[in-house]
């Protein structure tokens, strides 16, 4: 860990009503806050823990990428000794245990577990020559991706030091993005015509289920909860992206107020989530955090 600070936050309260698809389903209430790293170019969180602490990526004057973990208004810079670029992309649930990637010295990504002050290589299965970890557990299971030695992507549950290779069928490429407590694991995947799709496994990667955001082009899953509550990016049909949220099986889109690029990263078991937006286009992005509520 190279560095830890604090910092403050501007902080942006805005609530807002979002419908969702199905005409039965009550509408949500998100409020939405704004908090960006002090001093750097760009923001980008990844996802938040039941303590409200939060775990991503910032750009510095530089043009370098750190990964962070952000508590309250402490700031650790997370930075893998063993390359550049580092990037945090999960949190346990009830703990401290972060999961990112790396670049290395020959530029290919790496994935890594943070914990208790210790940095350890997550590199994917035997041939695989790239992998990054994007979720963990409070079990300390992971899941990411990895490339394997034709290029080909695929996802990757890891249990101890034992890698599950997950591919959604009639997938071309497959990403594991979130796991919970209970082992349901959320998937983003391209199919044959280079689409973009999400799936949700419930038995370990055995059987997959579809979960597309209804009318998206293109639909990716980047996280879920203990409740099996999902977090999206989505694509609409003139290529704007946003956020969206599968709530007790009811689909809800949304955006950050007048963005013109929204994402959602992850969620956490309190009824928030994060993520990031662009208020302009090609503008720097900053973070959001929104609690939700019907």
């Amino acid at each position: 860990m190279k560095s830890c600070k604090s910092i403050s936050f501007l902080l942006l309260l805005l609530v807002l009503p979002v419908a969702a698809d199905a005409a039965d389903a009550p509408p949500l209430t998100f409020k939405f806050s704004t908090s960006n790293v002090p001093g750097a170019v760009q923001t980008f969180t990844g996802d938040i823990n039941n303590a409200g602490v939060t775990v991503g990526q910032y750009e510095d004057k530089r043009k370098v990428f750190h990964g962070f973990i952000l508590s309250g208004k402490n700031l650790i810079t997370v930075d893998d000794p063993q390359g550049t670029n580092t990037v945090v992309n999960g949190i346990q649930y009830n703990g401290m245990g972060v999961v990112g990637a790396y670049t290395n010295s020959a530029g290919n990504s790496v994935g890594f577990l943070y914990k208790n002050g210790k940095f350890t290589d997550i590199p994917g299965p035997s041939g695989a020559t790239a992998a990054s970890a994007s979720s963990i557990n409070d079990k300390g299971v992971t899941v990411g991706y990895y490339l394997d030695s034709g290029g080909v992507q695929h996802g990757f549950r890891l249990t101890g030091k034992t890698y599950k290779t997950l591919d959604v069928p009639g997938a071309i490429g497959t990403g594991a993005d979130g796991i919970n407590n209970k082992g349901s694991m959320v998937l983003f995947w391209v199919d044959s015509k280079g689409n973009g799709e999400s799936s949700i496994s419930y038995d370990g990667g055995r059987t997959y289920k579809t979960i597309n955001v209804p009318g998206a082009v293109y639909s990716a899953a980047s996280d879920l909860n203990n409740e099996c509550d999902v977090a999206y990016e989505w694509v609409d049909s003139s290529d704007a992206v946003h956020g969206a949220l599968l709530h007790k099986g009811k689909y809800y889109k949304f955006d950050y107020p007048k963005a013109v690029f929204t994402y959602a990263g992850g969620i956490n078991d309190k009824n928030t989530l994060v993520g990031g937006y662009e208020a302009k286009n090609n503008g720097p992005f900053s973070s959001y955090k929104a609690t939700f509520k019907q």
